[in-house]
């Protein structure tokens, strides 16, 4: 990393650096953090999450879209998170590299700093304004995560094991089965831990 990178940076600073980098980086407390890698389990359900969600808002007409982790999160602590997808609504300002009102997020969690999605940008998420559901993947076991608001705003959470689950997101109009979400992924089954009988 350049000695610019070590400098704390206004976010601008930091766009405009992050142009000339071949790899992606996200924003935390004035300092860029290089992403970690993904093995091709992580890429596929990123693939297979994208893909369906672009897919069925297409196909109902549904103006919003569904993007990659090219574009930045702006979260509230002025950080910017890089999901694997976001589903953005209009208006949209095409020569944007940023958003800071996400609908939806998708994470698929990375082994190395699952640790980090849940219990850092999931804070981070349910804090923005527009945020109305907040999925994570685990691309190691069948396993779903998922954060709605309910009609007063709160918050509430869902974990999903069964392959044949389905997650609905009404607001968008948007169904995801975990069998989607998992296709082409050669996973294992997870038993339902006793005390959730």
């Amino acid at each position: 990393m350049s000695d610019r990178a070590a400098e704390r940076m206004t976010i601008e600073e930091f766009l405009s650096w992050q142009t000339d980098q071949v790899d992606r980086f996200e924003f935390v407390n004035g300092q860029p953090v290089a992403m970690a890698g993904a093995k091709l389990r992580h890429d596929r359900v990123t693939g297979n999450a994208l893909s369906e969600i672009q897919r069925q808002l297409r196909a109902s007409g549904n103006p919003c879209d569904a993007f990659t982790a090219n574009i930045g999160i702006l979260t509230p602590p002025g950080h910017l998170r890089r999901p694997e997808v976001s589903v953005l609504c209009p208006p949209f300002d095409e020569e944007a590299m940023t958003s800071d009102s996400p609908r939806l997020v998708v994470e698929v969690l990375s082994e190395s700093i699952a640790w980090i999605d849940r219990l850092v940008k999931l804070d981070e998420y349910k804090a923005m304004d527009t945020m109305e559901y907040i999925v994570f993947a685990d691309p190691t076991r069948v396993e779903v995560g998922f954060w709605s608001r309910d009609a007063e705003r709160a918050w509430r959470s869902e974990t999903f094991w069964d392959p044949e689950a389905v997650v609905s997101i009404p607001g968008l109009g948007l169904t995801l089965s975990l069998a989607s979400l998992c296709e082409r992924v050669p996973l294992p089954a997870r038993p339902r831990p006793r005390w959730c009988e």
